[in-house]
């Protein structure tokens, strides 16, 4: 540097130089304006700021204790005793509500030390926690350490439940600051361990399980209150990652987390070393293991819940006005707690029965179902059905497959010879096989008295998805005979003026369009039958016979009270042509489409509850989440038919099972009435029948409709061993008789009072049978379709009614078959000469005889109920009814069976022994039939 004279003399001018002085100047005001610029830019930048998170904070929404409890909740389902069934899950609903003091300590402290170790002494927001994950993110580059509180947690899972769909990170800023802000707000309303609690009901630990009681039930099948320090860790484990630390599918990844969970609790001294060392050597994930293998096996819900689940959300709609929508999202996610009426011990011997392979045929096969999507090379896709490898079949080998086969080798064959027919290389194929047993059955169990259902099976073969076909509420198939007794005999006996000794002929019968109605025993006829007759051995003409006489409308009419929902009264097709369930057919149960299982179940229900038809119940209340009624499921019932005749269908019924066409459901120690039904081609199976207690119907037949072995009788096999069970340990009762039945006892040919030495005389046995009737129905004219011959004393003649002495031939009795029968039947036989009446004696022909001519109809023996004979005056005009007083004569009814003449007709009693218990107290009577006139 210059210290000289000069020097400083140029550093003076330099000073006071103008153009320095200006710069300097410059310089300054340069500064000095950037330093203005800096702070205020730094004030608008703060003031910026400040007015975003302002504006953030204000568009925070707003909270109250409400809005972070959470809202989902998963459905549980209970049976008849109050026992849990099954739960109803969907996607983000799997939680089960629990209050604090219900959740250990030790899960409570898992929690915090894994996720916010100072949870309890922070604000909402835990400023340590925000500048390690800062510090942390500078140094590596990635802002991946969590900083979030419990509180945060919650707000996020609660309140702002769209976070996992933030596309950019200034949404997540923005989420962020408002989580923090609405973090503190809270810890100054709500109480530590209530954030804690709602939290820990909120908090998402894998395989959909939300909050600690449910992901308690679904990894160690317990209580939340039960779960051990080791299990405590395992589930706080998953909470930072639900996926990477599931312990069902990454048990070692979970095992790493479990342990850092451990040692937190350790270090932050809430447990003690000897319990660390306890938890860590724990085999907990062997336990998990065991009950996911046990979980997933029962994930499937039963054929019942499956009903349960539609009735319910049908239910919904109509009694509370929800949407679908609405329906569905209150019954998978509202919380509710449903009440069924399924017996868990009558559902478990249904399902044992219809899984024990030898209640059916021998030689099981199977019914295909397949799916085939094919992408060729250049992306084209085709689709193919059954239907593509049926007619693909068809058209190669000339035959129609019906998609059944004897075994599944066989099915599976089938299917790799297609795809070679239709594949090429370079195809990716994407296929789902589904395969059947067949033939297929169904089974429904309800309590007549209340109309709870029991049990429901929809299928047999293991069940391989929630909410599939369900065979016994869902599929429509052929009644088959068991529409009889609810289409044609019910309306006849109630209100037609019918009897159970109604007598038609079962003689060849066209129906009106000149079909021939066939009998299922194809060749022959019984020739005049009664009603119960035709009810215990399923007597096709004399139903259709019946229907006809009540007429097609009032069978459907009838049926309709019976609570059957798929009848088709007019339907009109494309092609102009109209369908309806009002016809003839009706009797023989041909129906357009068909039946289910439920309601005929619940139209015999009907019958063994005395006529009162009770809607088929499957729940008898619905809880809402808080507890409160939100259905309460009354029964809806109405009067279908009178006591009287629901109990004279149940006696006849009661016949069918000890003689007729329901032989082999005979429960032997328990009282059984039942109708069997039969489809053509036995391609459906029935049995619908019930006892003092339960009501069940039992279907059999394929899925695809194909014809079964008329050998088949699998149905009646699995009802008689479901129902023996089901009553093991039951008390005997007998079916009640109302006070308002009689009996009468009568002949089977012609439906009237019997007449001693001619209808108990007839070549084939005795006809006489005591019969029920409604009182005040009982006949009052004698038999007059069994005739003796008779001869006049004096010519030797075939006698006239005037004849004044008459000679009987006690081998000779025949009967008189209504008028315009035609055809040959049983009857034929024993049936009057057509020549007798041409030949009758000339002498004794006018009223001028010395006899009355109505002597002998006056004068006619019939029997009593007990078995004896009296003689009743008048009764050809009927003025005095016969005598049907089984005690002493007093003209009182007597409702019960006796010992006397039987009350059935047994078709395993040799003839000439049916009906003649009795025999000896009237065999002596002095047959006195009058003549042919």
């Amino acid at each position: 540097m210059n210290y000289g004279k000069k020097g400083a003399s140029d550093k003076q001018k330099s000073l006071i130089s103008k153009s320095n002085r200006f710069g300097r100047k410059l310089s300054v005001t340069i500064f000095k304006a950037f330093i203005a610029c800096f702070l205020a830019v730094a004030v608008i930048g703060s003031c910026a700021v400040i007015g975003i998170v302002r504006g953030v904070i204000d568009s925070a929404p707003e909270i109250s204790t409400y809005d972070v409890t959470p809202k989902k909740y998963s459905t549980t389902v209970y049976d008849q005793s109050g026992s849990e069934i099954t739960k109803l899950v969907a996607s983000g609903s799997n939680r089960i509500a629990k209050s604090i003091d219900e959740i250990p300590k030790n899960l409570q402290n898992a929690f915090v030390a894994i996720e916010d170790e100072r949870f309890w002494e922070h604000n909402g927001i835990d400023m340590k926690g925000i500048i390690r994950a800062g510090v942390v993110g500078i140094t590596s580059g990635r802002f991946s350490e969590g900083a979030s509180t419990i509180t945060q947690q919650l707000l996020k899972n609660n309140v702002f439940e769209g976070w996992t769909e933030e596309k950019s990170l200034t949404d997540k800023f923005k989420r962020k600051i408002q989580e923090q802000y609405l973090a503190i707000k809270l810890e100054k309303s709500m109480p530590k361990e209530a954030i804690l609690e709602n939290y820990l009901n909120a908090i998402n630990l894998g395989q959909n399980t939300l909050g600690v009681q449910a992901a308690s039930l679904r990894y160690f099948n317990k209580d939340v209150s039960d779960l051990t320090l080791s299990e405590c860790a395992v589930i706080a484990g998953i909470t930072q990652n639900p996926y990477r630390f599931n312990p069902i599918s990454y048990p070692e990844n979970n095992a790493e987390r479990r342990k850092k969970v451990l040692n937190n609790m350790l270090e932050q001294e809430y447990i003690t070393q000897d319990e660390y060392n306890e938890a860590i050597d724990d085999d907990v994930y062997s336990r998990i293991k065991t009950v996911n293998t046990e979980i997933v096996s029962s994930s499937v819900y039963t054929y019942f819940v499956d009903a349960l689940t539609n009735k319910v959300m049908q239910d919904l709609q109509e009694q509370k006005g929800y949407t679908q929508t609405q329906a569905y999202n209150a019954l998978y996610s509202g919380g509710l707690s449903i009440y069924t009426t399924q017996d868990k011990e009558i559902q478990t011997i249904v399902d044992e029965e219809f899984a024990d392979p030898s209640n059916y045929p021998d030689g099981t096969e199977v019914a295909l179902t397949y799916r085939l999507t094919v992408t060729a090379k250049d992306g084209t896709v085709s689709n193919y059905s059954e239907e593509s490898l049926k007619n693909y079949f068809k058209e190669i080998d000339g035959i129609s497959y019906s998609l059944v086969f004897k075994s599944e080798e066989a099915a599976k064959e089938q299917v790799e010879r297609y795809k070679e027919a239709i594949l090429t290389d370079g195809d990716k194929i994407e296929e789902a096989i589904t395969l059947t047993p067949q033939p297929q059955a169904s089974c429904v169990i309800m309590d007549q008295a209340t109309g709870y259902v029991k049990a429901i099976v929809g299928g047999r073969g293991t069940k391989q998805a929630s909410l599939t076909l369900n065979r016994a509420t869902d599929s429509r198939r052929q009644p088959g005979s068991t529409f009889k007794v609810v289409s044609a005999f019910a309306p006849a006996l109630d209100t037609a003026g019918m009897t159970l000794a109604t007598v038609y002929d079962d003689a060849p019968y066209n129906y009106a369009s000149g079909r021939p109605v066939s009998n299922w025993y194809s060749t022959g006829y019984r020739g005049l039958s009664t009603i119960r007759d035709a009810i215990v051995n399923s007597m096709n003409i004399v139903a259709v016979k019946t229907l006809t006489d009540v007429t097609p409308q009032l069978g459907y009419d009838y049926l309709l009270k019976f609570g059957f929902t798929t009848l088709v009264n007019t339907r009109k097709q494309a092609n102009g042509t109209v369908l309806t369930d009002v016809t003839q057919s009706l009797a023989l149960g041909g129906i357009t489409d068909g039946v289910t299982n439920l309601e005929l179940t619940a139209a015999f229900a009907t019958i063994a509850n005395g006529g009162t038809y009770t809607e088929p119940i499957l729940y008898t209340k619905i809880l809402d989440h808080d507890g409160n009624v939100l259905i309460d499921n009354t029964p809806k019932t109405t009067t279908v038919i009178k006591n009287s005749t629901a109990f004279l269908l149940t006696n006849a019924m009661e016949d069918v099972v000890k003689y007729g066409t329901g032989k082999s459901v005979n429960l032997g120690t328990m009282p059984v009435a039942g109708k069997t039904g039969t489809t053509s081609d036995y391609r459906d199976v029935w049995f619908s029948g019930y006892t003092p207690y339960y009501t069940a119907s039992v279907w059999g037949g394929y899925d695809t409709n194909d014809k079964m072995a008329s050998s088949t009788s699998f149905h009646k096999l699995l009802w008689k061993k479901i129902m023996t069970r089901v009553h093991t340990g039951l008390e005997r009762k007998e079916f009640s008789v109302p006070d308002n039945i009689e009996t009468a006892v009568i002949c089977k040919k012609s439906g009237k009072l019997a007449v001693a030495g001619l209808c108990d005389a007839d070549p084939r046995g005795g006809m006489v049978v005591k019969e029920y009737f409604a009182k005040g129905t009982a006949p009052t004219e004698v038999c007059d379709t069994h005739i003796k011959l008779a001869t006049c004393a004096v010519t030797h003649l075939p006698a006239s009614p005037y004849c004044p002495e008459v000679n009987y031939d006690s081998d000779q009795v025949f009967i008189i078959r209504p008028e315009g029968s035609e055809g040959v039947t049983d009857d034929s036989q024993y049936e009057l000469p057509p020549d007798y009446t041409q030949n009758l004696c000339p002498i004794h022909n006018s009223p001028a005889s010395s006899i009355d001519p109505n002597y002998y109809y006056n004068n006619l023996p019939t029997y009593t109920p007990d078995g004896s004979g009296t003689t009743n005056e008048n009764n050809n005009n009927g003025s005095t009814p016969p005598n049907t007083d089984t005690n002493n004569g007093g003209g009182t009814n007597n409702t019960t069976p006796d010992a006397g003449v039987n009350s059935v007709l047994d078709t395993n009693v040799p003839p000439g022994q049916r009906g003649r218990e009795n025999e000896h107290e009237w065999e002596n009577e002095a047959p006195t039939n009058p003549p042919i006139p």
